[in-house]
């Protein structure tokens, strides 16, 4: 793979940045189709709709083999765990989750936020 930057996106306020981890079956089959299940177009627009009305600024996902390494960008004032609360409640939601679980080394049943672990940062630069 080459080494590559990706832009981010500015926002009109200060934000904080969750970083989340989680693992994927190991099944090149099923990467394939969670990679698919997240392209453009083919995410659901409920679940799209649900993380922007929960106050989520931007997400990003990314992989290395069965590794996910997800980032959360959010206002200073965002709480975390009232945010997945809703989220968890919202149409479609956790149908979405059941579904992904055939893909995720998890549960069936279990939120985005049982699923996806929160990471320790350990260093920074500024």
């Amino acid at each position: 793979m080459e080494n590559i930057g990706y832009n981010s996106k500015k926002h009109d306020c200060n934000v904080k940045r969750y970083c989340r981890t989680m693992d994927l079956r190991d099944n090149p089959d099923l990467i394939a189709e969670y990679r698919l299940r997240h392209s453009k177009g083919k995410i659901w627009p409920e679940v799209l709709e649900g993380i922007r009305s929960v106050g989520i600024l931007e997400m990003e996902i990314y992989i290395l083999a069965t590794r996910l390494f997800m980032i959360v960008e959010t206002p200073l004032d965002f709480d975390w765990d009232s945010a997945m609360e809703k989220l968890a409640g919202l149409p479609r939601q956790q149908e979405w989750e059941d579904y992904m679980s055939i893909f995720q080394c998890s549960e069936p049943g279990s939120t985005s936020s049982e699923k996806w672990q929160p990471m320790e940062r350990m260093f920074y630069l500024y």
